[in-house]
């Protein structure tokens, strides 16, 4: 009797013969274009753990007015109390939808019936993807993205806490930012359980999202902080593995090769794409940030994670069906260049801290320096940025940058000029965003939220960035002590700098060029403000233009600095 009563406990136990929709709430049955269209529903199946779609599977299938077919996967929702399961989906087509829900436990499935909702315009732009140019990007409709913003970490203890919030927000907004960068705890805790899902994490991260989304936030979305995935690797903080549920399942350095772990993370990044991947503000899936920062990649395999990160990268190519952005990074040492990273995600993202092995002066005395502290810094960026851009025919950007691994101190006025200079640089050289400046907080406030942002942010407005064609660095510019452009069948753009003294009244010469006429205009990079404008034309293949001396005028003095941004519009 014994073993037969052991026999009978190890079967499995079957709740429902099949699936049960018990109810189907649709939150709207009109729907902006590219606004969440968001299902409730309940239904009785047969599982034990509702975050695994081995267990229990929601899809729903929807049909486009033209045709097309979208395959959006559910997921479970506890915060929920009503209804636990939920599918969220934006549509990109005005008109007529038709969708089906779709259950399927370990043995049976059930496919609901047919049901619809109507799409009207409602004047958003969409996700952004890359421009067919390829180096840069724009959104769903084909208004231009150039990025403006930085690192905005918001520590996600719970849902409605954290640091992200509506009023530092409005206030980026106004200094002219469209995207933050974030990391999160990873979703599964100690506490969740591996393979569970702690609905806090998860519930503040729709805050977030939904935050940006009512401002016009981009979100690049930093799914695996590399202290999480750190036992052994830098010190202090930067060890947060022992937090990660992981650990009951293999050793840190064997987390990018482990076949279990890979069966878990496939599970998570499909939750990822299902709560997620519908929002508009939802930008780039920044996978890893500094994997050369964790075991797996020191004690383990550099080239394994690299493997492992064409493996995340090519999983949301196939299923997040708004084909979002994908990157990554190695950490900011000037040898810290992850060719294969570049080479796999959709974004280029090279990160650089100056005083991690780039040229800098390293005795802290800038008299006995034949170069510039300033000068040094803006070569680095140029440097790094035309490396990406010469080498990967891809959107490129500077992933993370700056904090305190910088010549200048963050609270000397070197300091805000660096930062300056690194935003003109950085899009004279090609980068399709600003840099990512680590980061948002007390100790750096004072000098990245400034009017600076609102001033490359107006400059980005004069150029169509994803409409370009021929894309080009401009191969022999001359101008100040240093100048950079951009050059392409519509425009030609670019920055002119002297930190040992100013631009007033410098020659600009742009060699190499075709015949033809061009509208120039000249921007004050520090006031934000245009200063000048002029026909010219070609001569001798040269384009030559000269930078105005503003005296003083009405009590002011005008002066216009170390440095100018240009634009050159072909007319002919």
């Amino acid at each position: 009797m014994r073993i037969l009563f052991y026999l009978i406990t190890l079967l499995p136990v079957t709740l429902f013969a099949t699936p049960q929709m018990m109810g189907v709430f649709p939150q709207q049955d009109t729907v902006g274009r590219y606004d969440k269209f968001e299902i409730s529903l309940h239904f009785n199946a047969d599982y034990i753990n509702p975050f695994d779609p081995d267990e229990i599977k929601l899809d729903a299938e929807f049909t486009s007015p033209s045709g097309r077919k979208f395959m959006m996967p559910g997921f479970y929702n506890y915060n929920s109390w009503r209804n636990n399961w939920m599918v969220r989906f934006s549509p990109n087509e005005i008109g007529k939808w038709s969708y089906q829900l779709m259950v399927e436990d370990r043995d049976s499935s059930i496919i609901d019936s047919l049901r619809s909702f109507i799409c009207v315009d409602s004047g958003f732009h969409g996700p952004i993807h890359i421009a067919e140019n390829q180096r840069y990007l724009e959104y769903a409709d084909g208004t231009p993205y150039y990025g403006v913003g930085f690192w905005y970490n918001d520590n996600y203890a719970a849902f409605n806490q954290g640091s992200i919030n509506a009023e530092d927000l409005d206030r980026l907004k106004d200094l002219g930012l469209n995207f933050i960068s974030t990391y999160i705890t990873p979703l599964e805790t100690l506490g969740s359980g591996l393979g569970r899902y702690d609905q806090n994490l998860c519930g503040r991260l729709d805050e977030v999202l939904e935050m940006c989304e009512e401002r016009d936030f981009i979100l690049s979305l930093n799914i695996w902080f590399h202290a999480y995935l750190s036992e052994t690797v830098w010190p202090g903080g930067n060890r947060r593995w022992h937090t990660n549920p992981y650990q009951q399942i293999c050793d840190a350095r064997d987390f990018y090769r482990n076949k279990l772990s890979w069966d878990y993370q496939e599970k998570l990044y499909r939750y990822f794409i299902a709560r997620w991947s519908y929002s508009r503000s939802m930008g780039i899936w920044f996978i890893v940030d500094e994997v050369n920062g964790t075991d797996g990649w020191v004690s383990g395999d550099s080239l394994i994670a690299a493997e492992w990160g064409s493996k995340v990268h090519h999983y949301f190519k196939k299923h997040d069906p708004y084909g979002h952005l994908t990157t990554g990074t190695r950490s900011g040492g000037f040898k810290e260049y992850w060719h294969e990273g570049y080479q796999i995600f959709d974004v280029a993202a090279r990160e650089i801290y100056e005083a991690q092995g780039f040229p800098i002066i390293r005795e802290g005395d800038v008299d006995s320096s034949e170069v510039h502290p300033l000068t040094y810094s803006y070569l680095n960026y140029a440097g790094e940025v035309q490396k990406l851009w010469n080498n990967y025919e891809k959107p490129a950007i500077i992933g993370e940058t700056g904090w305190n691994h910088t010549f200048y101190e963050p609270s000397m006025p070197g300091y805000l000029a660096q930062f300056h200079n690194a935003l003109w640089v950085s899009l004279a050289t090609g980068s399709a965003m600003t840099p990512f400046w680590w980061a948002f907080s007390g100790f750096m406030n004072d000098v990245i939220v400034t009017n600076q942002m609102r001033s490359i942010s107006r400059f980005k407005e004069a150029i169509p960035f994803n409409q370009l064609t021929n894309l080009t660095a401009v191969d022999s510019i001359n101008g100040g002590l240093d100048a950079f452009g951009m050059s392409s069948d519509q425009y030609i753009f670019g920055w002119v700098v002297n930190p040992e003294t100013d631009v007033t009244s410098e020659s600009v010469v742009i060699y190499h060029q075709k015949p033809g006429k061009f509208l120039l205009k000249i921007y004050h990079t520090w006031s934000g403000r245009w200063i000048h404008e002029e026909k010219i034309s070609v001569q001798d293949e040269k384009l030559s233009f000269t930078i105005p001396n503003l005296r003083i005028q009405g009590g002011q003095a005008r002066y216009v600095g170390q440095d100018v941004a240009f634009v050159l519009e072909k007319l002919e």
